[in-house]
């Protein structure tokens, strides 16, 4: 459980957002099945469970939620005996944080200052000498007003300037350093971070990677698109174009639309490509069932709608599920050409790079092209040097002629 929306106590009506769920591949918003009062909260935010262990119980005000329980598991009694002292603790609590409520601390010639622990958080976060703060607080307490309010005195101006022009008297001007505070901030990494450090990690040390880098011409790609998006209610991207061409060249280059499994190769005769998302989170990864089958406007329609309902927690988890190529590409955010790790099972990834406007020979004459860089990393186990090679050079004839895309 990444994080609960709802307490125990609160109305729920069917259809609410109870919590936020982390699985392998996702974190996924958890709705309600029923409507009523949250009466117990079974999985605590940061624990996880097995699949069809008790979430949560919501039923009428007033249920026994011992005797559910007791139905449920059998441990009723136990679940009440543990929280009552937890809640007679918490109950306790405020009391014996209230003589803590004001601190003190020693300003620069040894006097002590009274100070609220939170105005002191500001204060040390702005740089400010509580020595010079004035107190409004109960016996000359500093609170977080008086930071907030706080304004350096004329006197420090005044003593500030002093010392510039006595400086400025001198031979030598003193070398003045950098004066901060260093500081760490340790995150507890959620369960998708867990697993994409795994299954990367599992994928780069277990399958020999190697990289096929090629530059392609996008003139006529540029060209193509434009005439396309004129179109009414069409608008298809360079990474529609790219998804569609990879699909067709895999039909071309099936040993490239392959899977290691050990002492044999899986062929796929279908063409799921696996479209490279950045979510909050980390990377997920939705993929077009048969792309080979769909035409470049369903392809943008499939891709825009994936990836939405990606980076709102929304997409189902079987829609991340067996991809055979996948593509990223990260030339929205002005990179060049990259590498990227073979999303495993499949035996290639296409990383593409940014379309870059410079000068091009063509017909001897210099002249302004457009061009675009793509890496295929390949497992050597399944794809060897000369077959990524000859991918490439189809999936680069599909791009700079996209009409033959559509034959």
């Amino acid at each position: 459980v990444a994080k609960w929306l709802k307490k125990v106590g609160d109305k729920v009506e069917e259809g609410d957002i109870l919590a936020e769920i982390e699985t392998d591949k996702a974190t996924m918003e958890f709705e309600s099945f029923h409507e009523g009062t949250l009466l117990h909260i079974g999985i605590q935010e940061g624990e996880g469970a097995p699949v069809d262990s008790l979430l949560a119980v919501i039923g009428p005000e007033g249920t026994d939620v011992d005797a559910v329980l007791s139905a449920h598991a059998g441990s009723g009694a136990s679940d009440e005996s543990a929280q009552q002292p937890t809640e007679e603790k918490q109950q306790q609590a405020p009391k014996e944080d209230k003589p803590a409520e004001s601190m003190q601390t020693s300003g620069q010639n040894g006097q002590r200052i009274f100070v609220s622990p939170l105005a002191k958080k500001i204060a040390s976060e702005k740089g400010i000498d509580l020595s010079q703060v004035k107190g409004t607080g109960d016996h000359g307490r500093i609170i977080k007003r008086d930071v907030d309010n706080y304004q350096p005195s004329e006197q420090k101006a005044a003593s500030a300037e002093t010392q510039v022009q006595e400086a400025s008297t001198t031979s030598v001007a003193p070398v003045q350093l950098p004066v901060g505070e260093e500081s760490t901030e340790e995150v507890k990494n959620s369960q998708m971070r867990k697993v994409i450090a795994k299954r990367l990690s599992e994928s780069k040390f277990t399958a020999p990677h190697y990289y096929l880098t090629i530059e392609v011409d996008m003139d006529n790609a540029k060209a193509s698109r434009a005439q396309i998006n004129e179109l009414p209610d069409t608008k298809v991207s360079f990474n529609d174009m790219v998804l569609k061409a990879c699909a067709m060249a895999l039909k071309k280059h099936p040993q490239v639309n392959t899977s290691w499994n050990g002492d044999t190769t899986i062929y796929n005769h279908h063409v799921h490509m696996g479209v490279a998302v950045a979510v909050d989170d980390g990377l997920v990864v939705p993929v077009l069932k048969f792309a080979d089958q769909m035409s470049l406007t369903q392809i943008g329609s499939a891709v825009k709608d994936l990836a939405g309902r990606a980076r709102n927690k929304k997409i189902k988890p079987d829609e991340m599920e067996g991809s055979t190529f996948t593509v990223s590409n990260l030339g929205m955010f002005g990179i060049l050409e990259f590498t990227s790790i073979i999303n495993q099972p499949n035996s290639a990834i296409l990383s593409v790079g940014a379309i870059v406007d410079k000068p091009v020979v063509k017909n001897g004459q210099i002249v302004a092209g457009s061009a675009m860089k793509i890496t295929l990393a390949c497992d050597h186990r399944t794809v060897d040097g000369a077959t990524g090679a000859q991918f490439l050079q189809t999936l680069r004839a599909y791009l700079e002629n996209p009409v033959t895309m559509l034959a």
